[in-house]
């Protein structure tokens, strides 16, 4: 990873936490490195291989879900972004919308359509293009 990405990346990272009950084991950078190799390589975080030295698939998988629920990555995807948009690197023809993460404002079924109880989950729509993917952890 080059060192301006780390630059816009570490500053957000929340510390490690002083009532963990070790020190931390593997830095930071090298559990982002471990994710990025995942997400690039499209493969299970189970099979990240040991002699990268990024640790192990469950490490990264917990770190990446430490950061996402302190919003780390939300301040550097916004600066790349325009970034990229300013330097005209962005392909927006290939857009991705996502709307399944957003949760909608739960209505009450009719009385007689006890059935419907599920029916606001599945309201989201998903426009993808034939490169837009999921990684499941």
């Amino acid at each position: 990873m080059h060192d301006d990405l780390w630059a816009l990346i570490e500053p957000p990272l929340p510390p490690w936490p002083e009532k963990a009950p070790r020190p931390q084991p593997v830095a930071d950078r090298l559990c982002l490195q471990g994710i990025l190799y995942v997400l690039h390589n499209d493969i299970a975080g189970q099979l990240l291989p040991p002699a990268l030295r990024f640790g192990s698939g469950q490490t990264c998988r917990r770190r990446l879900e430490r950061w996402q629920q302190t919003g780390v990555f939300e301040q550097p995807h916004r600066i790349l972004l325009a970034e990229l948009n300013a330097a005209g690197e962005l392909d927006w023809s290939h857009a991705c919308v996502d709307g399944s993460h957003i949760r909608e404002e739960q209505e009450e079924p009719p009385p007689y359509a006890k059935w419907a109880v599920g029916v606001a989950h599945r309201r989201s729509m998903v426009f993808c293009s034939s490169r837009c993917r999921t990684r499941v952890w």
